[in-house]
């Protein structure tokens, strides 16, 4: 419960828009409260039944209250940043309206009462006085609330050094135990066998995606003792969410940089992002292949594959019956131990900092089908 509730609470921050709505630093606080909740939900995993579910779990609120942080964070430098602008570009009336305050402060009272004019005179500066008087004192406390919210702002990201130390400490540690757990794991349904050498000179001899999917088949042998339930793959058309935290970025059949264009879906995500299954499947394949780097090939219902490509790290065996959501591997690439060199890629808001890219295909009886039609997300 408290780590739905934590991966909830990050949606939320999340999807809150980056308006004057929004206080970024209401949002930043909610996140480093993520992160706090999520390091209890890993001390709460080493008692949990099921420890590969319970570190599932944890791994992903891990994520999700970083990810919250740091668009916390980023929107705290902007808004700090529109503060900053709005100050140089009215720099000089600023200055004017700082002086006309300090020189009121300065005057004795009674001189203030005076005037050259005598008492007419006198009495026309009183009245323009009162006019003028709570116009300055509104420009005063809009400055004075302007200066406060810096403050505020950037005592905020100095406080979330140590969060963020906490937070990327615990991830590492329940990645690591994640990984191990998944080694020990002993209790899964088997639903193929592998034929080694089959395997092998499929692997050797496949020059495609589609010639290595299609020669699976006669590389794996079905358990016919092993009865698996059919999980209604077809029904969960359009409600499938994405196998990874991150956003799609290329779309089936849009050309990449070199003009290669994939019938899949490319999904930009950070280093060692957790992957997990969309749907309950059976493992076909697990490895490298070609130049898609290590693949995950599943089989989450008949006559379909998904083809998860570009990962660092894979779990589980060929053959292995998995639920869904459960992980079957890791992204690649090194993920900052340095909070400052957290902190520092947060500037890089074009998206610089998720690196890594996730290449998803479904195939439906050898042929590739648009995952547009099958996940729940714009990817936008």
């Amino acid at each position: 419960m408290r780590r739905a509730a934590i991966l909830i609470a990050a949606c939320l921050v999340l999807a809150a828009p980056a308006t004057a709505q929004t206080d970024p630093a209401d949002s930043a606080r909610q996140a480093m409260r993520l992160l706090e909740d999520a390091q209890a939900a890993l001390d709460d995993a080493d008692g949990a039944s099921d420890r590969v579910a319970a570190l599932t779990q944890t791994v992903q609120a891990y994520e999700a209250g970083l990810a919250a942080l740091r668009e916390g964070l980023r929107q705290a430098r902007v808004r700090e940043a529109a503060i900053d602008g709005v100050f140089q570009a009215e720099n000089e009336r600023l200055a004017q309206l700082l002086g006309v305050l300090q020189a009121i402060e300065a005057a004795p009272e009674p001189h203030l009462l005076l005037h050259p004019s005598g008492p007419v005179g006198t009495a026309r500066t009183g009245m323009i006085l009162s006019e003028v008087t709570p116009a300055l004192s509104a420009e005063a406390n809009r400055l004075r609330e302007a200066l406060q919210e810096i403050a505020v702002l950037r005592s905020l990201q100095e406080a979330a050094v140590d969060t963020l130390e906490n937070g990327l400490t615990g991830v590492q540690r329940a990645r690591t135990e994640l990984s191990q757990a998944m080694s020990n794991r002993t209790d899964l349904p088997r639903r193929f066998t592998t034929d080694p050498e089959a395997m092998e000179n499929l692997v050797a001899t496949a020059d495609t995606l589609e010639s290595f999917a299609s020669g699976l088949m006669s590389a794996t042998v079905e358990d016919t003792s092993v009865s698996i339930a059919n999980p209604g793959f077809v029904e969960a058309q359009g409600t499938l969410e994405l196998p990874v935290l991150g956003r799609v970025i290329r779309h089936a059949g849009e050309a990449d940089a070199a003009g290669v264009r994939r019938p899949g879906w490319v999904i930009a995500t950070r280093p060692l992002t957790l992957v997990t299954l969309p749907w309950a499947a059976t493992i076909r394949y697990l490895g490298p292949l070609l130049d898609y780097g290590l693949v995950a090939i599943v089989e989450p219902g008949e006559d379909y594959l998904l083809v998860l490509a570009g990962l660092g790290q894979v779990f589980g065996e060929v053959g292995e019956v998995l639920p869904q959501g459960a992980p079957i591997g890791l992204m690649g690439g090194a993920a900052p131990d340095d909070p400052q060199a957290f902190l520092i890629s947060n500037d890089q808001s074009g998206g610089a900092e998720a690196s890594e890219t996730l290449y998803l295909e479904l195939r439906h009886e050898g042929e590739p089908v648009d995952p547009a039609d099958w996940f729940a997300v714009s990817g936008e």
